[in-house]
């Protein structure tokens, strides 16, 4: 018996040895990667391009190695490991046969393209010309359905995509719940419209941009951020990467004349960076140190965004402060004020700059563009007007130009087709999650008002963070709330929210 422990014990460091190997080659690939969104020079895309997809290739061939599957194959089946190591191997196995499924070959194309397609993205929105990204998102999105087709699916190619951010999400599972939105945010959204407007054009004066920078910085600390784990930069579009629980990069971008383009974007990619820093360090490299799914981060960003962040106790402790830096701008204003302008809801062109309510809409056109996309039911070619047709119908509003409409997100250049469906599914954990909290921390809302952060961070660290990927995201949620997704705590959340700010 003690020689077999050894032996497990021996396999399963072996094993430890590989999976780090592997994430500190995907790590570096991910420096090149935030790299190549902040500080690179456009002459390097090409080079880029290719030092991204040797990465690539070296990690997956680790991956997907004979060495790693015999490794898993014999630990799968000991049963003197911790909890913890059987999950992270049960995992690897999970994880080794699907990337089993995909050739060297067809990785090593697949980030090529994602890098030449991001590139084409950014010259694209510099011209404000959708035609000029058109050819690279048709190849990606040709081999997105390759890929599709080698992971297999059972019922809809789309479910293959999803999976790679949201494990077990399917069509059938999310067609329901965007039906949903379609028929009970519309009734809230027209009693808003019949409701007295709130006043936010103080938000569209000169905030100049290191101002708005310092005052972000400031909240991120007072969050719990750790900036000596971490850092932000700008970038064309916000985004938070990991190297390690120690080294989380996030990004933001600014607009002086626009005081709602910058803080809200940093408090959302600072619950991200949060989450990220709370994963544990000593799990490096293996399943139990990554999150548990694009949706249960996403629930970490809109937690902080607007269930905290846009919330009036929040603002309570923070607008003096504001107020201090910007007293021509915000001196007249009330912070009740401030708050309900935060807040407003009108249907509007830019996605990361929606209101709570408007914002699903924005989710769900992408999500059914994504899916005729990959069923093939729609032409790269045909975007553009698709994507107009699909704002006018659902929010009334129509884009004067791609920048403004099609061309606004970078997911699509990174071949991230499945993911924008994990932003709703965030914000509808978030709000349950948010409920959870508020019933077993003491003092909930005096904490907020004080800008006390410190056991609300812990809390998260224990119920969510610490756990990596141990549970699915439905595991996870009844676990920290003793119920699966329910949608009506986020209608509830809603509701009780704008009926105090719309009257």
């Amino acid at each position: 018996m003690g020689y077999m422990q050894n032996s497990s014990k021996e396999q399963y460091i072996r094993y430890t040895e590989l999976l780090q190997k592997a994430a500190d080659i995907n790590y570096a690939s991910a420096v090149l990667g935030w790299d190549q969104e902040v500080y690179m020079p456009s002459k390097g895309a090409d080079a880029r391009g290719r030092q991204l997809s040797t990465l690539a290739g070296q990690a997956h061939e680790i991956l997907t190695s004979d060495k790693l599957e015999k490794l898993l194959k014999a630990l799968s089946g000991k049963d003197d490991l911790t909890d913890a190591e059987k999950s992270n191997v049960r995992l690897s196995l999970e994880d080794f046969e699907k990337n089993k499924k995909l050739s060297p070959a067809f990785v090593e194309e697949l980030s090529k393209q994602t890098s030449e397609c991001f590139n084409a993205w950014i010259e694209a929105r510099r011209k404000n010309d959708f035609n000029v990204f058109a050819p690279s998102l048709a190849k990606m999105i040709s081999l997105k359905r390759k890929q599709a087709d080698l992971y297999g699916y059972e019922v809809h190619p789309y479910d293959a995509l999803l999976d790679e951010y949201e494990k077990d999400a399917t069509v059938a599972m999310l067609d329901p719940i965007f039906q949903g939105i379609k028929e009970q945010l519309p009734p809230i959204l027209a009693r808003i419209k019949s409701s007295k407007q709130v006043d936010n054009s103080f938000f569209h004066q000169l905030f100049p941009k290191q101002e708005q920078w310092d005052f972000s910085i400031d909240v991120l600390k007072r969050m719990g951020f750790d900036f000596e784990a971490g850092r932000q930069d700008y970038s064309e579009h916000p985004f938070t990467t990991s190297f390690a629980a120690t080294d989380v990069r996030l990004t933001t971008r600014v607009d002086e004349d626009n005081y709602t383009s910058m803080l809200w974007s940093c408090i959302h990619e600072g619950g991200h960076g949060l989450y990220e820093q709370g994963l544990p360090e000593d799990q490096y490299g293996l399943p139990l140190g990554s999150a548990a799914s694009l949706g249960i981060h996403e629930s970490q960003s809109r937690f902080w965004e607007n269930c905290i962040g846009r919330s009036l106790d929040f603002w309570k402790f923070f607008y003096p402060q504001l107020q201090q830096r910007f007293p021509a701008q915000l001196g007249k204003v009330p912070v009740e004020a401030f708050y309900k302008a935060a807040n407003k809801v009108e249907p509007s062109l830019i996605r990361t700059e929606a209101d709570e309510v408007t914002y699903h809409f924005h989710v769900m056109i992408r999500y059914e563009i994504e899916k005729a996309l990959i069923e093939g039911k729609l032409d790269t070619k045909d975007l553009p007007a698709k994507w107009n047709e699909l704002y006018n119908k659902y929010l009334g509003v129509m884009p004067e130009d791609d920048k403004t409409g099609v061309l606004q997100d970078v997911h699509w250049s990174h071949g991230s087709f499945g993911y924008f469906p994990t932003y709703t599914l965030g914000s509808f954990y978030a709000a349950q999650f948010f409920s959870q909290a508020k019933k077993e921390i003491s003092g909930f809302d005096k904490q907020v008002v004080n800008g006390e952060f410190n056991e609300l961070l812990h809390w998260l660290r224990e119920r969510v963070h610490k756990h990596g990927r141990r549970y699915t995201s439905e595991e996870l949620c009844e676990r920290i709330t003793g119920q699966k997704l329910n949608t009506s705590f986020f209608i509830r959340y809603i509701q009780e929210k704008y009926a105090g700010i719309y009257e």
